[in-house]
C-alpha cells in the first residue's frame, strides 16, 4: 500500500534464478520487511526469495504534488490488493488443494498418469525449478500462506 505523501524508492531485485526486476517501497525497511514475508515474488518464475541488487535507487520526491496525484495512488494501491485478494480466493475455490504432495502431483498430472485438475500446494524454490525444467507450468502465488484456514 502507499501512503499518502510518502516518497517512494525504485529498487533493482532479483530472484534466486537470476530474474531481474524492480520493485517500489516506502523505505529500505519496506523492502525487508516485505521480502521478509513472501510477499515480493519474481514475475517470471514466482520465487519469493528475492534480494537487492547493487544500484543507484531512484526516489520519487514530488514535493508539492496534487492531492489527486496521492489519492490516485492510494487508489491503484487499494485495487492492486483488491484484485490480489480476489485472484488468490479464485484459486483458492477452483483448485484441489495436494499440500506437501504439490511436486509429486504435478508430475502425475503432467504424464497424464492421474486426471487432470487444477491444484495447489507448496513446493521448494528447487521442486518449482526442476517442474519447470521438466516442462510443467507452475506459478507461485506470494502471500497466499496469509490466508491459512484456506489452504489446509
Amino acid at each position: 500500500m502507499v501512503a499518502a505523501g510518502k516518497n517512494m524508492i525504485v529498487f533493482d531485485l532479483a530472484c534466486d534464478n537470476n530474474h531481474p526486476f524492480e520493485g517500489w517501497f516506502g523505505s529500505a525497511d519496506d523492502f525487508t520487511l516485505q521480502a521478509k514475508a513472501g510477499d515480493i515474488a519474481c514475475p517470471v518464475c514466482g520465487s519469493v526469495e528475492i534480494t537487492r541488487q547493487l544500484s543507484a535507487p531512484y526516489v520519487n520526491t514530488r514535493s508539492g504534488g496534487k492531492q489527486s496525484d496521492e489519492s490516485q495512488m492510494v487508489s491503484v494501491a487499494n485495487a492492486a490488493q483488491e484484485l490480489k485478494k480476489k485472484f488468490i480466493d479464485h484459486v483458492l475455490n477452483n483448485t484441489e488443494d495436494v499440500g506437501h504432495r504439490f511436486p509429486e502431483e504435478a508430475r502425475r498430472i503432467f504424464y497424464k498418469e492421474a486426471p487432470e485438475r487444477a491444484i495447489r500446494g507448496t513446493a521448494s524454490s528447487q521442486e518449482v525449478g526442476e517442474l519447470k525444467e521438466e516442462g510443467i507450468d507452475v506459478m507461485a502465488i506470494p502471500g497466499a500462506p496469509a490466508l491459512p484456514e484456506k489452504l489446509h
